[in-house]
């Protein structure tokens, strides 16, 4: 049993050498991408099980840049960071936004898009008329704007039920300045309250703009738009990044070159605007 053992280290030491090498020699030929695959039209799974959307085309193409093998791989949204820190994959691109609670855990690149959230209600209801028509409010550099913005949308949804996602910015958004006012419902994936939100078991739900724009452009939302206030900043974080290991910072300088190359030439307005339609690529 004794000798098993050391046989067992031994195998497993000669396992782990070419990561090791690889690793000290900051060379990366494949890299593995994890995406939750239910977040339309950031990345969702399509016909035949193929992931599609924005960050999948634009993983592709940043993996091109970087001259390496792109692999992407699904992962639930509520277990994305703990596989990442457990090393089953390299870095996540799932519209999950730079906030200073994840970068306790987890780098990030610089940001690769700049979306505020949204509230999507029914059309003509009393909400969508006391909300009012889309304006953009950032956090942290419109505070007094802001704090009006808050306070109207308090007031419109006063009493209602919202679905949020858990564990995402939005839910700590809701958590933060909603709570008290309205019943906040959590939801694993955003297609969860989509569901329940047509099947009128709650009055609204709140997410990322772009991510509602998508849900609005299916036939059983026709009757639902967004509307009131649109906030950035704060809580909602610095944009939208890779996440990256604190031990990856080459992976990290390869992210942040290829991004800034994507921003620089085009390409993630152009992709922007083919899934979102409309421009997400961060400012400055």
């Amino acid at each position: 049993m004794k000798r098993f053992g050391h046989l067992a280290f031994a195998a497993i030491g000669i396992a782990l050498a070419p990561a090791l090498v690889h690793a000290q020699e900051g060379k990366w030929s494949t890299v593995r991408i994890a995406t939750e695959g239910a977040y339309v039209p950031w990345n969702f799974t399509g016909a035949g099980g193929k992931l599609e959307g924005f960050e999948i085309d634009l993983a592709n193409d940043l993996c091109g840049r970087m001259k390496v093998k792109c692999e992407i791989v699904a992962q639930d949204w509520d277990g994305i960071i703990p596989a990442l820190q457990a090393k089953k994959y390299d870095a996540i691109m799932a519209g999950m936004s730079i906030t200073d609670k994840r970068l306790e855990v987890i780098d990030f690149s610089r940001a690769y898009a700049d979306a505020g959230n949204g509230v999507v209600v029914e059309k003509n209801s009393d909400a969508e008329k006391a909300l009012g028509p889309v304006v953009r409010v950032n956090l942290t550099t419109q505070a007094a704007e802001a704090q009006k913005a808050l306070e109207k949308v308090r007031t419109a949804l006063k009493g209602k039920t919202i679905g949020v996602q858990v564990s995402s910015t939005h839910g700590n958004f809701a958590d933060q300045y909603l709570k008290g006012a309205v019943d906040i419902r959590e939801y694993k994936t955003t297609e969860q309250y989509d569901l329940d939100l047509v099947a009128g078991r709650v009055d609204a739900v709140l997410g990322d703009a772009t991510a509602l724009q998508g849900t609005l452009s299916k036939p059983e939302f026709k009757d639902y738009a967004i509307a009131g206030p649109s906030f950035s900043g704060g809580v909602l974080g610095r944009g939208v990044g890779v996440g990256i290991r604190k031990d990856a910072q080459d992976l990290k300088g390869m992210f942040d070159t290829a991004i800034s190359a994507a921003i620089s030439d085009g390409t993630v307005k152009r992709l922007s605007e083919k899934w979102f339609k409309l421009d997400v690529t961060p400012q400055g």
